[in-house]
């Protein structure tokens, strides 16, 4: 009786550890979606940033869950989005032209969260475009669908942020050790 106890109190204590690491990343996100950074061609947010730190951070499940979460809060109608509610709240805006870079922050946290970036710098930059690389594919993808193919949807969804992303990676390449370090606490906690 005393050992079941002492397991439901272990339980417990992990899962309101989830759901505070959770919570956390998913107000981060929100804070990094609202922060508009002058860049050219186009403001930046951090978004993908934090996006693929959860990722790294969390490692492949727990950034998935943390990044659902994220997309379930939007479609719940929080605004937690870049551009809301000024432009639409819940599945109105996640169906809007934002909706595959959306689902494509889910794949690149759980993607991030697969690779080993125990590598020299310019290991860890070539891993993170791979792991950016499904919200941008997904964004473009969606924009086709929503505006069609025979638009100009590389000039449109990817271009005005290549060299926002090329300056986030850097950063993210450099952060990458004091990451890892937070991951090993995570992991020691769970």
């Amino acid at each position: 009786m005393i050992e079941l106890k002492l397991l439901d109190k272990k339980i417990i204590n992990k899962t309101i550890f989830y759901v505070l690491l959770i919570f956390a990343s998913t107000c981060l996100l929100a804070i990094s979606s609202k922060i508009k950074i002058p860049f050219y061609p186009v403001p930046m947010t951090m978004q993908t940033l934090v996006v693929l730190s959860i990722g790294i951070t969390f490692g492949p499940r727990l950034g998935l869950v943390a990044l659902s979460a994220y997309l379930l809060e939007g479609a719940m109608g929080i605004p937690v989005f870049a551009g809301t509610p000024e432009k639409g709240l819940g599945l109105a805006y996640i169906l809007g032209p934002t909706g595959g870079y959306l689902i494509g922050y889910i794949i690149s946290a759980f993607l991030a969260g697969t690779i080993d970036f125990n590598k020299p710098i310019h290991k860890r930059f070539t891993f993170l475009i791979i792991a950016i690389s499904p919200i941008y594919i997904l964004g473009i993808v969606w924009l086709g669908i929503l505006f069609g193919f025979n638009k100009p949807l590389i000039d449109w969804g990817l271009n005005p942020f290549i060299l926002a992303e090329i300056f986030k990676l850097l950063i993210l390449s450099i952060l990458i050790p004091k990451l890892l370090l937070f991951r090993k606490i995570i992991s020691s906690k769970l």
